[in-house]
Formats: structure tokens, sequence, C-alpha cells
């Protein structure tokens, strides 16, 4: 689904709603239930829900699901997406079917190996992505996304939006080109007369008032030159028009957030997922010393922190293979075979890319072999 429209809650979600609450810690509080997150810095503030848990994403943007169980998310009565698997971590780039189809395609680097990179690269441009990217950065209470953070949308933004949906002239559809959804001047797009609608400030913020009209502009006094002669309880045209301008100049649009912004912003939070689960694999030795004379096969395992590695698929290239070469690779097992072919002082390092079976992602890790 690539649009987005208002949805009217029936009483038995909104029962729901009350009584699952807010996914309020990272633990399983108690249940059986996995734990999923938006992005790696997260999307707070979204409504959730799966085929047995409905919730608001916490500050980490976590949600609860069961595996085999598929995602909706929405901005109050705002739908955004549906129908999205619910994994460990799920990203913009998985919103979309036919881009969740592209992922699990990978690429090969200089080496020959699998990664998911490089095709997460040239998916990240698509158009329907960063419209989608976009909006939900512009609605980040703070202006910009910092890195390290996750994008938070509070609850004051989410009633100013459900107010204003009303009033919209059209649906927001992000499969329309970036020009039509990002559209200003005298006929806004959707997505922009949404932005319009909502101050991200304290509601008694002077900049959520409306700003002056012109016609009161033209009607008041021009300011005396000589200060003596001001009226401090005059408002004069010149003040006016500085409010007026302060406060259009506060309202959102889709440019303050352009696709590089969207691009970079996806950049990071990907690379810093795969660094994630990058991170829970390790090998069951860093550095393995042989004589040469030694050609028996060795073995080298993946390891899982806090449990068995559970991979998809395992490739291993030796960068010296006149010194070391790779006999076998078992991705059931989670091992590499090799063994020892050159002489004494020679050394190679082993890459291993593996996939494990709960991500389309590729982690690296390397086993330096010395011969002595």
């Amino acid at each position: 689904m690539r649009s987005a429209q208002p949805i009217r809650l029936s009483l038995t979600l909104i029962s729901t709603i009350a009584i699952t609450g807010c996914l309020d810690d990272s633990s399983s509080g108690g249940n059986d239930t996995s734990v999923g997150r938006l992005n790696y810095n997260g999307f707070s503030g979204l409504t959730y829900q799966t085929a047995s848990q409905t919730g608001t994403t916490n500050e980490q943007g976590e949600f609860r699901y069961y595996p085999g169980e598929t995602l909706s998310l929405r901005v109050g009565d705002l739908a955004i997406i549906e129908d999205v698997p619910a994994r460990k971590y799920v990203t913009p780039l998985e919103f979309f079917p036919e881009i969740r189809s592209e992922l699990t395609n990978p690429a090969f680097d200089d080496e020959g190996l699998s990664t998911h990179t490089i095709t997460e690269q040239l998916l990240i441009d698509d158009v329907s992505l960063n419209n989608i990217t976009r909006f939900l950065m512009a609605l980040n209470w703070t202006e910009n996304v910092r890195e390290g953070e996750g994008i938070e949308i509070r609850d004051r933004v989410v009633e100013q939006l459900n107010a204003a949906l009303p009033d919209l002239t059209g649906p927001i559809d992000f499969s329309v080109s970036e020009a039509e959804f990002t559209a200003l001047g005298t006929t806004p797009s959707p997505a922009n007369q949404l932005l319009a609608a909502i101050c991200f400030y304290p509601e008694d913020d002077e900049l959520c008032k409306e700003p002056p009209t012109p016609e009161e502009i033209a009607a008041a006094p021009a300011r005396p030159d000589n200060e003596i002669d001001r009226d401090p309880d005059t408002e004069y045209r010149e003040d006016l028009q500085a409010n007026r301008d302060r406060i259009l100049g506060s309202v959102r649009s889709l440019e303050d957030i352009d696709a590089n912004d969207a691009q970079t912003y996806l950049t990071r939070e990907l690379k810093a997922i795969t660094t994630a689960i990058s991170n829970r694999f390790y090998l069951n030795e860093d550095v393995a010393s042989h004589p040469a004379n030694d050609t028996s096969i060795k073995t080298v395992s993946i390891r899982r922190i806090g449990g068995a590695p559970e991979l998809a698929d395992i490739e291993a290239i030796s960068t010296r293979p006149g010194d070391v070469v790779i006999n076998a690779t078992s991705w059931q097992e989670a091992e590499v075979e090799y063994f020892v072919a050159g002489e004494t002082g020679g050394e190679a390092e082993l890459v291993m890319s593996i996939r494990p079976d709960d991500t389309y992602r590729w982690v690296r890790k390397q086993l330096r072999v010395i011969i002595r």
C-alpha cells in the first residue's frame, strides 16, 4: 500500500488499544511475544497492530509481535502501511512489497561475496520510499533527526494531525512523483497541507497562534520614527508584519527535508542495524596457527551470543588460496572447513559472509590463519 488514508477506529480496536497500552520497555514484559523495532533508533508514537498485538511504539520504536505476523502502522488516524512482515528490525525499505522483494536479491562485492548493502543503496532512491521517509521525518518534534536519535512523534502532533485530516483536499499518496508529493504554492500537496496545520511548539507558544492578516496589518498605524513617540500598548504595522513573518516562517513543509536528507538518514539507520546484527555473531577463534606440515582439515565455527547461530547461508573465501584453502562450508553446522597448503611464514585471511535466517542481511567475519 502506498496511499495513506484517514481511518476510523472501531469500538473493538479502541478497547484493544486501551487494554494493550504502550510498549514501555524492551523486554517481553512477562509474555512470550517477540520485540521488534522500527529502524535502529526507532519511530516513537506510532500506533501498530499485528494479528494479536496493538499498541504504541515506545522511545526505541519497539513493538510486540509473534513470528509470522504482519505489521500495520498509523500516525493517529492516518494509515501509513499495512501487512509488512514483523521482524526484529523493520525499516521503510520493507514497507513496500516490490522493494522488500528486491532486498532478498544480494549483490556481490569485489571479493565475490554476497552483500545486501549494495542492493540497499540501489533501492534507496525509490520515489515512494523517499516520500514516506521525508513525511515521517517531517513529523519529528524537532525539525532535524540527529544522528543516533530516533523520530519522535508526540501526542500533540498526533492530536493536530487528526484534527486536520478531514480538511485535506485529497489522500496522502506516497506513490506519486516527488514534485506532486512536495508541491507548495497555491495548491499545496495533501502532505504539505497536513504539515502546515501542525504547530511543532508548545500549545501556548506565540508561533502557534493565527498570524495577523494582511488586512489587519494594513489597518494598523505605522511605527513612529522617534522611539519617544511610540505607544507601548499599540501594535504597529511593522510589528504585526514581523509577527506574521515569524509565524509563517515556522510552518513546516517537505521542502525542509529533501531527498538527500532522507537517504542520509536511511543509510545511517541501515548501517546501524547491520552493525547490531553483526555484533551478535563471533568466531570460536580470531587467529589460528598451524605448522606447515599439518595439512589436515581444520574447522572454524560461527557462534551467536545468546543462542545457536541459526544461519540461512554462508560463503567463504581465502585471501591467499596458495597458503590456505577453503575446503567446505556448512550453513547447517555454521562451520567453514579449511586446510593449510603453503609454507612456513605464509598466512591468509578467511573471509566469511553469513546470513542469519531471520534477515536478508549478510554480515562479515574474518579469521587470520598463520603458517608456522
